[in-house]
Order: structure tokens, then C-alpha cells, then sequence
């Protein structure tokens, strides 16, 4: 097993210095700078943006079920994407051999793209020396045995906590990530991205019914962070509190209701049915239930919604997202009022408004597209008691499994992995089978008490769109919305 990113980390001080090793000068590698600069000129000349992404990817992963290591992964890739953009059309080309041969045939491929035309060449991204992250390799300071080691620990503690604990399932995974971002004018900008996480699930059984219950948590920090005693005990426990409740959990009642949405996690709601909404790509077509909205009331007073890619450490966030533009804070939604929407720097410039930051793609084989980074909902001033105490019957949904939403219509289904059922102004029994429906403008509307309990999510979300899936955050304070549709079992 030879981890690249190691041994380069440890000579290399700046991003840009150590991509420099890692894609023009190392051995294996044939392509020089001079080679890259000269073809990206050739490449882009003409066209109105475009770049060249080059990437190197580290990725390990164990998992242990039943107290059994099943699976030990560890897997290297690198290759490059080469994009041409000429108005609203891309040529884009794509190769997993880091060569001058490949990047020249890759050149030929997308200028394409022009058939005669001409463009103006787009202002390159502003620089930035913000460090979000470390640089590092997120294994630096711990070894394969003990990371498996870990997974044993939490196998015997979470079976150490009740008799009822009949299978346990962990995995540990990390991720370190090089970039280098190549334009025509000679903009040459770098990032290295590390990314771990830790899943734990632990099943119970009384009497014959079994349940589970799961946490994750993660970021953009040392896998070594996790491996301290006090946060994956914190996450057997909850897992092992979760599937507790669910063992008690009756089915859910359904009908309309007043629901209370807990804070964190929940935010996924807000991400699905109305941050997708928000992105640039859906509202210059016009195929969002957004578009030609801005300007006007989306969401109820006290509404602020945001995107947040600069949260130090955190899962969806980026130093630069994977078009060389530093991401930023952009309040799409202020006081209920659309104000505007994330953007990449092709549907940016095709509607005249300036980057946000939020190009992003899942590799080099992807072109970017407007993606979100972290998605919150800002604080109110309510309390979740008084939420609670004002609902005569509703559902106090603490924590949400997978939902989908329709882009156009902005109509979404979830499901709730841990609720409760309001009953005169008390929670009383916890219930299973619940789903949330409704559609995202209208479930704006009607959020009647905002939270001061703002959370982002432990570091567990990855979102999917045409295919790509990218890091993501999510996060609200606790919410009371009127009316909502609730799917139940009962």
C-alpha cells in the first residue's frame, strides 16, 4: 500500500507547491507545466471559459458487521478534465492518464465546441489564501491497525451495553483529495481536501421484534479526531438511544398536522425541497418553481435561508470549489424574500450576476455544475418547548432517513427515522412509518415559530444530482410548520 500523499505532505508546504510535484514532476507522470499551459492556451482560444481540473484522490475505507472485519479498501486515482465553454454550450473531455498525448487529444476534442464562433474569455476567479482545512492527509498520526483496532472497540462496547444489542455494524473511512485548476490566462490555483466520517449501527431485539439505530459524524479534519474514546463512544450511544426508541416506537398516525421539525439534520428537508430550487442551472432554464421568483415572497417573515461553503471544517465545505472560485456566504432567501441564487461561472455569466462559488463536480470526469455547499436556515427566537407546549396534536420529527423531491414542483416525501407524536402540548409515545408530504415553497409558507438552536449535520450528507454526488452539510434550528401531510402506518 503506498500512500502518495504522505510522503509529498511532508516535503511541500502550499497546495500549489505540492500539486506541482505531484502532477508535472513525479516519475510516472508525462506532462511537464510548460505542456499543460500551452494546450489549455490552444484548448480555450476562442471560447468564453473553461479550465483544466487535474486531480489525484486517496480513498480508504474498513468495515466491521458482526464483529468481523468485511471489508479493508484503499484505492488511488488521478486523471484530468478539460472543458471548453462557448455561450451556453461545453465541450468537455475527460482521461485517466495524466500525459501531454492525452491532454493534447482531449484539446482537439473540445474546441470542438466553437464550429467558427468566438468568444470573449471570462475574468479568471479572484485568488484567495484562506485555509478552510488542513492540507495533510487525514490518516497522518494513525496506522492501518489502528483504525481496525477502533472498529473492534466499538464492536465489543456497543454488545458491553445491553444484553438486547444483537448485531453491530461500523465502518470507518477517509479521503484526501489534490486539485489543481489551470486556465488560459494563467490563473493556476490549487486545494487539498480531506474528508473522514464514521457510521456506526447497532440492532436490538426484545421479545422476538428486532429495530436499529444509527449515527454518523464527519468532516474535513484527521481521522484521528474520531478515533478518541469520547466521540465514538458518543456515537455507539446514540445509535444505541435510537434503536431503543424505535424498539417502543408504535405506528405512526397519519393525516394533516402540525409538525415540529428538530434541528440539524432535518435541514435535509430545506436542502432537498427548496436549496435545490435555488441553484442557478434549474432557474435560468426555467424549469424551477423559483424562477422569476426573485424579488418576491417565497417563504414566510423570518425566513432567512443560506449557503455556506466557508464553514472552517466542515463537510460541504470548500476553500475553492472545482472551478477555482473561493466560495462564499450567499443568502438566497432573506426575511421570506428571494434574493437570488448560487451559481456557477457558466450560468453566472449567461444571466449576468457574479460566481458564488458553488461550481462544483465529483471528479475529473464531471463537469461542474451549481451545487450546494452547506445549506442552513438561520435562528429565530422561539424555544423548542414553547413549539411543543403550543401544538395540541402533531409530530415532533427529531430525525429524517431519505426523501425525494420533484425540481419543478418543489413536491417532496420524506421519511422520519425518529419521531414522537405531540399530544396536548406534551411529547408523548415515539412512533415509526412516518413520511412527511408536501411541496417545498408551500411547506415555507407555512413555518409559523422559528428556533434559536441553529446546528449544522454531524458530517454525513452527500448529495446526488445528474448523476454526481458531492459533500454536502445541511442544518436548521428546530422549526413548528402548520398543516403539513403526514404519511403514517396506523
Amino acid at each position: 500500500m503506498t500512500e502518495i500523499s504522505s510522503s509529498l505532505s511532508a516535503q511541500f508546504a502550499s497546495p500549489l507547491a505540492l500539486t506541482e510535484r505531484l502532477f508535472f514532476e513525479r516519475d510516472q507522470i508525462g506532462l511537464t507545466r510548460d505542456d499543460a499551459e500551452r494546450l489549455v492556451t490552444k484548448a480555450l482560444a476562442g471560447a468564453d471559459d473553461g479550465e483544466l481540473f487535474l486531480e489525484f484522490r486517496e480513498s480508504e475505507s474498513l468495515v466491521l458487521d458482526d464483529g468481523v472485519i468485511r471489508a479493508a479498501n484503499f484505492d488511488t486515482s488521478s486523471g484530468f478534465g478539460l472543458r471548453a465553454v462557448l455561450g451556453a454550450e461545453t465541450g468537455f473531455a475527460h482521461a485517466d492518464d495524466i500525459s501531454a498525448s492525452a491532454l493534447k487529444r482531449a484539446a482537439e476534442a473540445v474546441s470542438t465546441v466553437r464550429q467558427g464562433r468566438s468568444g470573449t474569455m471570462a475574468a479568471p476567479p479572484a485568488a484567495t489564501n484562506r485555509r478552510l482545512y488542513m492540507d495533510t492527509n487525514p490518516r497522518d498520526g494513525s496506522d492501518f491497525g489502528q483504525r481496525a483496532a477502533l472498529l473492534s472497540e466499538i464492536d465489543a462496547y456497543a454488545r458491553g451495553l445491553d444484553p438486547k444489542v444483537v448485531q453491530v455494524s461500523a465502518t470507518i473511512s477517509s479521503e484526501w483529495q489534490a486539485v489543481r485548476i489551470m486556465r488560459a490566462q494563467g490563473n493556476d490555483v490549487a486545494d487539498l481536501r480531506p474528508l473522514v466520517r464514521l457510521n456506526v449501527s447497532v440492532v436490538v431485539e426484545k421479545d422476538g421484534r428486532r429495530e436499529s439505530g444509527g449515527r454518523g459524524l464527519g468532516g474535513r479534519y484527521e481521522i484521528s479526531r474520531l478515533m478518541v474514546a469520547e466521540t465514538w463512544k458518543g456515537a455507539v450511544d446514540e445509535a444505541f438511544r435510537r434503536a431503543l426508541v424505535n424498539l417502543e416506537a408504535e405506528p405512526a398516525p397519519a393525516g394533516e398536522m402540525e409538525v415540529v421539525l428538530g434541528p440539524g439534520w432535518p435541514g435535509i428537508l430545506l436542502h432537498e425541497a427548496v436549496g435545490h430550487g435555488l441553484e442557478g442551472d434549474f432557474n435560468r432554464k426555467g424549469t424551477s418553481c423559483f424562477s422569476d421568483m426573485v424579488g418576491k415572497r417565497v417563504a414566510a417573515p423570518g425566513i432567512t435561508v443560506v449557503d455556506d461553503g466557508t464553514i472552517p471544517e466542515a463537510r460541504g465545505s470548500l476553500t475553492i470549489d472545482d472551478e477555482g472560485t473561493p466560495t462564499g456566504r450567499t443568502v438566497m432567501i432573506e426575511d421570506g424574500v428571494l434574493l437570488g441564487f448560487i451559481q456557477d461561472r457558466l450560468n453566472a455569466r449567461l444571466t449576468g450576476v457574479a460566481p458564488t462559488g458553488n461550481g462544483r463536480r465529483e471528479s475529473y470526469a464531471h463537469a461542474p455544475m451549481p451545487r450546494m455547499t452547506n445549506t442552513l436556515m438561520t435562528a429565530g427566537d422561539a424555544t423548542t418547548e414553547d413549539m411543543i407546549r403550543s401544538t395540541k396534536r402533531g409530530l415532533y420529527a427529531v430525525d429524517f432517513g431519505g426523501g425525494q423531491v420533484d425540481i419543478t414542483s418543489g413536491k417532496f416525501v420524506f421519511s422520519m427515522s425518529e419521531a414522537y407524536l405531540i399530544e396536548d402540548g406534551r411529547v408523548t409515545r415515539p412512533v415509526k412509518g412516518a413520511t412527511l408530504i408536501g411541496a417545498g415553497a408551500d411547506a415555507m409558507k407555512k413555518i409559523s415559530m422559528i428556533g434559536r438552536d441553529v446546528m449544522l449535520d454531524p458530517g454525513i450528507g452527500t448529495c446526488g444530482k445528474a448523476g454526481q454526488g458531492v459533500p454536502v452539510g445541511v442544518g436548521q434550528p428546530t422549526l413548528k410548520i402548520s398543516g403539513l401531510t403526514v404519511g403514517g402506518t396506523a
